[in-house]
């Protein structure tokens, strides 16, 4: 393959270790058929994704990096009280400490399914703990899955209006939960050598890139490496602020398409909605960091 600014990357995907379907031996399959330059599998809270894929044998023709995406709380300062998500790349999959703090992260997960399920009961929504077991076997629980089961049994059509009626954030049966400070998500991740990125900044709906120039100033204090700027909800406005930040700042560029597999059918990876494409050269700067 020829490794330069045509070769496309991703290095944002779900596999079935968390809320992905396809397995990590799918997505090894389909980056290659693709023929993708470099991919990484940053699983919610967990490396298992990435542990498994390496376990597999990753191809000669495709360039591979360890990832996670930890679910973490703002700084104070930052106006907003949901999750900020935390990527990190090329991380040791066997550090204590990381391991650790995602087994916490994995507990309170698994311990907000039973709440959420219990608040779909009294709304007459008749699905259980072992009906979404049955359904999902292995892996990680949690919102998409109990969505998934909600559409199979006909109480919604699709997992977009599980979420926008039942399950997201201030709908009725969203449960909140533990995450780790992004201090220590940072710190976990630079302990086990691995380069700390802020994924999909816009996601935040700062009120204007103020904002998010304000916590990603924050962030590299911690010892943030890295912006995620190219994501397929992104608008090419976006793309070109978040890239002058981190120039400004002297902070990694990282993009992916966040593949979901079915969970989010029209984001392919790789390309996202068909004309996404993350460069070659942002892998080439961020191993040349580590």
């Amino acid at each position: 393959m020829d490794y330069n600014n045509n070769a496309g990357i991703d290095l944002h995907i779900h596999s079935t270790a968390s809320d992905g379907t396809f397995s990590p031996a799918e997505i090894l399959a389909l980056a290659q058929d693709l023929n993708l330059a470099a991919i990484a599998i940053t699983d919610h809270d967990t490396v298992n994704g990435s542990k498994e894929a390496l376990g597999i044998g990753v191809p000669p023709s495709l360039k591979f990096l360890t990832g996670v995406e930890i679910s973490a709380s703002p700084p104070p300062s930052f106006p907003y009280s949901g999750s900020l998500h935390i990527l990190g790349y090329s991380i040791k999959i066997d550090d204590p400490l990381l391991n650790k703090t995602l087994a916490t992260l994995q507990e309170a997960r698994k311990n907000r399914n039973p709440g959420i399920i219990g608040r779909l009961n009294s709304m007459g929504v008749a699905i259980s703990m072992d009906e979404l077991l049955n359904e999902v076997g292995g892996g990680q629980l949690g919102r998409p899955h109990i969505a998934r089961l909600m559409v199979k049994k006909g109480y919604v059509e699709s997992i977009k209006e599980a979420f926008d009626k039942y399950l997201g954030k201030g709908k009725p049966a969203y449960v909140d939960k533990y995450r780790v400070d992004c201090s220590r998500a940072i710190e976990v991740i630079l302990g086990a050598g691995g380069i700390p990125v802020i994924a999909h900044p816009f996601l935040l709906n700062p009120r204007n890139i103020e904002d998010i120039e304000e916590l990603v100033i924050t962030l590299k204090a911690m010892g943030l490496k890295g912006i995620e700027v190219y994501y397929p909800e992104h608008s090419p406005y976006v793309i070109s602020q978040l890239a002058d930040m981190a120039n400004r700042h002297e902070l990694l560029m990282t993009g992916g398409t966040d593949f979901h597999g079915s969970l989010k059918p029209e984001i392919k990876m790789g390309s996202g909605r068909g004309n996404f494409f993350v460069p070659y050269i942002l892998y080439e700067r961020l191993m040349e960091s580590i």
